[in-house]
């Protein structure tokens, strides 16, 4: 089983026969509450019949190991112009970075990456990008904040990379999605294999995507909707449930 946490303990469990793949104008949210991952709820004109419907916004984090994608995939996918904080990888970092398998890759991400996509009329997602290094773990529980969920981009080169995001969104109860990037030189792996390999909890949907691709990533984001849209409702249905009492 996983036992390690995001505070950069080692995973007990390796995955067998695995390996890894990779790669603002920012828009301010109406005001009002929202439930889980709802940075905002309504606004809009006062009175008139023909009032439109507020915009929903949810923020969405896209999480994952050192040069798995993440930045590739906000950047693909945002209708705006994303916010990056992107650095030239120094020889500081090397004694502090895995780059094992990501040779080539010259720059991170320090902060994180911003964007937005609107996936129908009145229905936003503002995508937070996180840092890959286990050095800026200190940032996750600040950008988790109100997330309706996240995607946990993966590698099968280097699977055990996003061991930690797997285990911080278990512990945090925060649903996910796992979207493995196919990179075209990664040997190609079944949803079900990465599922076991990932000792994920069941029904924690996986799918293969194209993080450089807009619609592949459309598509990781809508089911990562979709899937936490089931679980935040299960779980207020629970909530409200009436418990039994003593007979």
């Amino acid at each position: 089983m996983r036992d390690n946490g995001p505070e950069g303990s080692e995973r007990s469990e390796a995955a067998g026969g695995s390996e890894r793949a990779d790669g603002s104008d920012g828009a301010e949210v109406a005001g009002g509450a929202g439930g889980p991952g709802v940075p905002g709820g309504s606004g809009g004109p006062e009175g008139g019949e023909d009032t439109e419907l507020a915009a929903l916004a949810l923020k969405i984090l896209v999480a994952g190991g050192f040069g798995v994608g993440k930045t590739t995939m906000v950047g693909a996918v945002s209708e705006i112009r994303p916010l990056r904080t992107e650095e030239v990888l120094s020889e500081a970092g090397e004694l502090v970075d895995d780059t094992d398998g990501v040779d080539q890759k010259r720059t991170t991400t320090v902060a994180m990456d911003f964007g937005r996509i609107t996936i129908r009329s009145g229905l936003s997602l503002y995508l937070f990008g996180t840092p890959g290094q286990d050095r800026f773990w200190f940032l996750w529980d600040e950008l988790s904040q109100g997330a309706l969920g996240a995607v946990v981009l993966a590698d099968t080169r280097r699977l055990e990379d996003c061991f930690p995001a797997v285990d911080y969104f278990e512990h945090r109860r925060i649903p996910f999605v796992v979207a493995v990037n196919c990179f075209t030189d990664a040997r190609r792996y079944g949803a079900h294999d990465v599922s076991r390999a990932l000792d994920l909890e069941q029904g924690t949907p996986v799918v293969l995507c194209d993080a450089r691709d807009r619609d592949s990533g459309k598509e990781v984001l809508i089911r990562l909707v979709e899937y936490a849209g089931r679980v935040h409702t299960a779980r207020l249905l629970d909530s409200v449930a009436p418990q039994a009492g003593p007979v």
